[in-house]
């Protein structure tokens, strides 16, 4: 009889063990040990095999550098988040919540560029669910080709037939090899998919695209090895609710990992947003309390949002404080101020706020809107629809300076605010600008010079 060879695997970060124990010295954590088959004696393979040149030592200063060749994925917000564009031979990871739109992006970025034999594929769907996709976002390329499979051995072999120019696969941990005895999206399994991929990836100088799961926990489903295997981890993320979607990179090999795109789900497939802060601001024919635009940085790129709060008194007794897409926690920590610092009562007032078109900002930035909305409810008096602000505030009640200052004024002005709080601290580099530049040093003076 046959032989099984089993080990224990850490399903949060990989560690392998010869049998079980109940806490990871590698990550930390309780009961995350599962019992996987590594090999079976005597059952024979057919594994997927790379030729590779042999690599002999070379002196640092003869080796020839070039500069990492790109081409354009036809969208202009997945190339901002890769830095520039795609690099040949690169592995790229992207990760996100179920129904996010992970499969249409990679679609979408197959569909249309051009020029460029694409082979995409699908573990999850059949080729007629992806027409059907393909159809209402528009086939652009005729040489995307579609291929529904699930084994890593005949998936590489249809590759070493087919010669793609960029490979997408949907998803990794559907993927399995007759290397590995255990089911599909083990960790095992998708140790060695993935390691597949790299080395082929690297050898023969094809871009592939990974699509990865999530747990509920909010991290890439498998090893926490597979994120440090590839050269890019972009997170695809939104809120249902809103149309919206967020490309962050939390890794990039070739590129900065602030940058991050822009898209809004649409029936015919993820439209790019170029000027999200016209999209993030409410349009209103009166001015309404309650209501502060605040210049925020998200990575290296500016935008305005709109920032809304209602003060009223708790009918309960214990007030309430609420918030969307802002720490709770943050907000408690200003109304703490503005009772010290201010004088306004607000122990017994029930306060809500929402950053409107569900953007979940954690920029420090946008606490001096927070306070001007909060105290713009309290009074019942509405701001001015062409003040914008952007400011920290701290505890002591004091307004303190931010990053970037220019990049915030320069997207205020061309939006049509015609006045901007700032702290007066970060002043000093600021040049002319076409807006009135207002600096404050306390909430005190903001308090005076918006109310009075």
């Amino acid at each position: 009889m046959a032989k099984i060879k089993t080990a224990w695997f850490c399903s949060n970060c990989g560690v392998q063990a010869a049998k079980w124990v109940g806490y990871c010295p590698s990550c930390g954590e309780w009961n995350t040990y599962q019992e996987e088959v590594v090999q079976r004696q005597g059952h024979e393979t057919v594994a997927y095999k790379q030729k590779r040149p042999e690599n002999k030592p070379v002196a640092i200063r003869s080796i020839a550098h070039e500069e990492d060749i790109r081409f354009s994925t036809y969208s202009v917000e997945l190339d901002r988040v890769l830095g520039g564009g795609l690099v040949l031979g690169s592995l790229v990871l992207v990760g996100g919540e179920p129904g996010i739109g992970k499969s249409t992006l990679m679609l979408q970025a197959a569909l249309r560029s051009e020029n460029v034999k694409v082979l995409y594929i699908s573990g999850e769907e059949s080729e007629e669910q992806i027409k059907m996709r393909a159809d209402r976002i528009g086939i652009q390329n005729e040489d995307c080709f579609i291929l529904t499979e699930t084994s890593l051995d005949i998936i590489m072999s249809h590759i070493d037939v087919f010669s793609p120019q960029m490979v997408i696969i949907d998803s990794i941990q559907t993927l399995h090899t007759s290397l590995i005895d255990s089911s599909a999206g083990s960790i095992s399994q998708i140790r060695e998919c993935a390691s597949t991929f790299q080395r082929w990836c690297k050898t023969t100088n094809v871009p592939v695209f990974l699509i990865g799961h999530i747990t509920k926990e909010g991290a890439i489903a498998g090893p926490k090895l597979l994120e440090h295997m590839v050269d890019v981890a972009l997170y695809f993320e939104g809120d249902r609710n809103y149309g919206y979607r967020i490309l962050r990179s939390i890794k990039n090999r070739f590129g900065s990992t602030n940058e991050l795109g822009i898209f809004e789900m649409q029936r015919t497939g993820l439209r790019e947003v170029h000027n999200p802060s016209e999209i993030l601001i409410s349009h209103r024919d009166e001015p309404v309390s309650g209501v502060a635009i605040s210049a925020t940085i998200e990575g290296l790129r500016p935008l305005l949002i709109e920032v809304q709060a209602l003060v009223g008194t708790a009918a309960y007794g214990t007030p309430q404080r609420s918030s969307t897409s802002f720490d709770v926690r943050r907000v408690n920590m200003l109304l703490a101020v503005l009772e010290k610092r201010c004088g306004f009562k607000l122990n017994t007032k029930d306060v809500f706020l929402n950053i409107a078109g569900g953007l979940r900002v954690d920029d420090p930035a946008i606490d001096l809107s927070v306070v001007c909305a909060i105290l713009s409810s309290s009074v019942d008096v509405a701001l001015s629809p062409k003040d914008c602000f952007a400011g920290e505030v701290g505890l002591s009640g004091e307004i303190r300076s931010v990053s970037r200052l220019e990049m915030r004024i320069a997207e205020a002005e061309k939006l049509g605010f015609s006045r901007m709080f700032v702290s007066k601290y970060g002043m000093k580099n600021i040049l002319k600008t076409g807006i009135e530049i207002v600096p404050v040093n306390k909430i005190e003076e903001i308090v005076k010079k918006i109310f009075k």
